[in-house]
C-alpha cells in the first residue's frame, strides 16, 4: 500500500511502502519535475525540433507524463513518449492527486486519468501531438537500440533499488540512446556518476532542484 502525501510545493507525492522511499522530493514533486526533467532534458533537446523520442524508466504517478504533455502542447512539439513500469499504481489512487489543480490544467482530467487507464503495451494517441506508449516490465529487461533523444532516468534511489544503477542497466540505457540523446536523472551519487562515466556518457553535474544540490545529466557522445 503506498502512502498519499504532499509536498512542499503544495502537489502530491506517494510514499512506497515496499521501498521505503517516496516517489518525488518532499520539497516539491511538480518543481522537481520541472527541473530535472522538463528544463534539463526535454527542453535542451527539443529546440530547433519539430518532434522528440522520449523513453521513461518509473512511470509512478504520471507527473512526468502530464507535464510532458504539457509542454508539447506549449511547444507545439510532437513527443513519442515511452514508459517502463514494473509496479503501477491503482487509477482510483491516480484520481486522488492534485497535479492538474496544482498546474493549472483542470481540463486535462480525463487525458491524465487515460494516462494510467490505457492499455499496456499499445500505441495510444493521447493528444494530436502526444504518442504514449506504456510497458509493464522490469527495466532490465527493455531491449532499445539508439531510439530516444532523452531518457527520464527515475527509478528508486540506489539505496532501494542498487541494481538499476549499475553497469549492465546503464549500458542499456546507453544502448537506447541516439547519438547526442540525454539522460537527465536527480542522482548526483559519485559511484553512479563513475559508472556513467566508464560506460561513454560525458557528464554535466548541475544544480539540483530545491533541496538537491546536485543533479546529472549524461550525453551519450555524436
Amino acid at each position: 500500500m503506498n502512502e498519499l502525501f504532499v509536498t512542499s510545493d503544495g502537489s502530491h507525492s506517494l510514499q512506497s511502502h515496499t521501498y521505503g522511499v517516496s516517489y518525488h522530493s518532499r520539497y516539491g514533486a511538480i518543481q522537481e519535475t520541472q527541473h530535472i526533467f522538463i528544463d534539463a532534458g526535454l527542453r535542451l533537446k527539443a529546440l530547433g525540433q519539430s518532434e522528440i523520442a522520449i523513453l521513461e524508466l518509473g512511470f509512478g504517478t504520471g507527473l512526468n507524463a502530464l507535464m510532458t504533455l504539457l509542454e508539447a502542447q506549449q511547444r507545439d512539439l510532437k513527443v513519442r513518449y515511452t514508459t517502463l513500469e514494473a509496479y503501477p499504481i491503482e487509477p482510483e489512487l491516480a484520481a486522488q492527486f492534485n497535479f492538474l489543480e496544482q498546474l493549472g490544467a483542470e481540463g486535462l482530467q480525463d487525458t491524465f486519468l487515460e494516462l494510467h487507464r490505457c492499455p499496456w503495451s499499445t500505441w495510444v494517441d493521447l493528444h494530436s501531438n502526444f504518442l504514449f506508449f506504456k510497458q509493464q516490465i522490469q527495466f532490465q529487461d527493455m531491449d532499445f537500440e539508439a531510439e530516444f533523444d532523452v531518457v527520464y532516468f527515475d527509478a528508486f534511489a540506489p539505496g532501494a533499488q542498487p541494481e538499476l544503477w549499475e553497469t549492465p542497466m546503464m549500458e542499456k540505457v546507453f544502448r537506447a540512446l541516439k547519438p547526442g540523446g540525454v539522460m537527465t536523472t536527480y542522482c548526483a551519487k559519485g559511484a553512479v556518476k563513475r559508472t556513467l562515466k566508464s560506460i561513454g556518457f560525458e557528464l554535466e553535474a548541475l544544480p539540483g532542484p530545491p533541496g538537491k544540490r546536485e543533479m546529472t545529466r549524461a550525453t551519450k557522445p555524436e
